[in-house]
């Protein structure tokens, strides 16, 4: 016997879970991105002269590094979280901090690689 669980796309795109929810679908977006570029890398690998254009567009080098940043912090977030069972309390301070190193890291990582394909 399961919940019931009648929730209407409505009701579910208006929750305001704020912080800790924004986290948990960028890290699920992170997490299905991280899987795209995987995939991406090892075709390019074997020789699939598509997926090497592909992975040396800059676009394309933004937008995975802006997610896998994401996905690589917030897990660092948790992990300290889970093994510290302390600080769960305080997880939305935690959260404010995940997002200044993210923007100080991601800032810094897009500055490179925009700059790496003016040419500069």
């Amino acid at each position: 016997m399961g919940l019931k669980r009648n929730v209407s796309l409505s009701t579910a795109l208006g929750y305001k879970g704020q912080g800790p929810y924004l986290t948990f679908i960028l890290h699920r977006i992170g997490g299905s991105a991280l899987f795209v570029f995987f995939t991406v890398y090892i075709l390019s690998l074997v020789g699939v002269q598509s997926m090497h254009t592909l992975m040396s567009n800059w676009l394309f080098q933004a937008f995975f590094l802006i997610f896998g940043l994401f996905h690589a912090i917030n897990g660092l977030r948790i992990t300290i979280l889970d093994l510290w069972p302390r600080l769960i309390e305080h997880y939305r301070q935690a959260i404010n901090i995940e997002w200044v190193i993210y923007v100080l890291i991601c800032g810094f990582a897009i500055f490179v690689v925009v700059r790496n394909a003016m040419g500069a």
